[in-house]
C-alpha cells in the first residue's frame, strides 16, 4: 500500500494543502474506507486463542455473544454490536468497552453505542463482588433511557456466552452482517447528508 510510485499530496502542513492535495487524498479515502470490515474482523480474529482464563477464548465468546442474539431475532445492527463489544479486549486492557463503542459509532445507533460504552460496567453485576468492587456500580445509570437495554444485552447474551457446549456460529456466517452493517456510515463528520 502506497509505494514510492503513489500520487501523493505534496503539503507538509494542512494549511499549504490545494484543491489538487485533497483530491488526490479524496480519491484514496473511499477505497480504503469501503476495506473497514476487513480490518474489523481481522482485528476480531485476533481474539482467537485468547483465553484470559475463561472458559472460552474471546473470539468463542464474541461469537456466542452474537449467535444468542441472532437466534433471539436481533436486527443486524444489533447483532453486530454483539459480535464487536469486546473487540478491545487484547488492545485496550483498560478501557475495552470505549474501542468497541468507537468502532461501531459510525454504524449503529445511539442507544447501540451507549449499550457497547456501558457494557462493562453493567456486566460487573455478575463479577465485580468477586474482585472486591461494587457489583451495583451500574445503578449509576438509573434512568437513563438505555439503562434496561444495557441490562437486558448483559443478562441474556454477554454473560451467558461462556458455555463450551453452546453451538456457536461460526465467524464466516457473520462476515456478510458486518460487511451490510459496516457498509454506510450514519453517524460520521466524514460523511455529507
Amino acid at each position: 500500500m502506497g509505494g514510492p510510485t503513489e500520487i501523493r499530496a505534496k503539503f507538509s502542513s494542512m494549511e499549504e494543502g490545494t484543491q489538487e492535495d485533497w483530491n488526490i487524498i479524496g480519491g484514496h479515502y473511499m477505497p480504503f474506507a469501503s476495506k473497514v470490515a476487513d480490518r474489523v474482523l481481522d482485528h476480531l480474529r485476533l481474539l482467537d486463542g485468547d483465553y484470559g482464563g475463561f472458559p472460552v477464548d474471546r473470539l468463542q465468546h464474541s461469537l456466542q455473544t452474537a449467535t444468542r442474539a441472532h437466534r433471539d431475532g436481533r436486527p443486524d445492527d444489533y447483532v453486530v454490536m454483539a459480535l464487536l463489544h469486546d473487540i478491545g479486549d487484547t488492545l485496550c486492557t483498560f478501557n475495552h468497552p470505549d474501542v468497541a463503542a468507537a468502532i461501531l459509532k459510525p454504524f449503529v445507533s445511539e442507544k447501540l453505542r451507549w449499550i457497547t460504552e456501558q457494557h462493562g460496567i453493567f456486566q460487573g453485576y455478575y463479577f465485580f463482588h468477586y474482585l472486591g468492587q461494587d457489583r451495583d456500580l451500574r445503578e449509576q445509570y438509573r434512568g437513563h433511557e438505555h439503562f434496561e437495554d444495557c441490562a437486558e444485552f448483559c443478562e441474556k447474551y454477554d454473560q451467558t456466552a461462556f458455555d463450551v457446549d453452546y453451538d456457536t456460529a461460526p465467524l464466516e456466517f457473520f462476515e456478510p452482517i458486518v460487511r451490510k452493517v459496516m457498509t454506510q456510515p450514519i453517524n460520521s463528520i466524514y460523511v455529507n447528508e
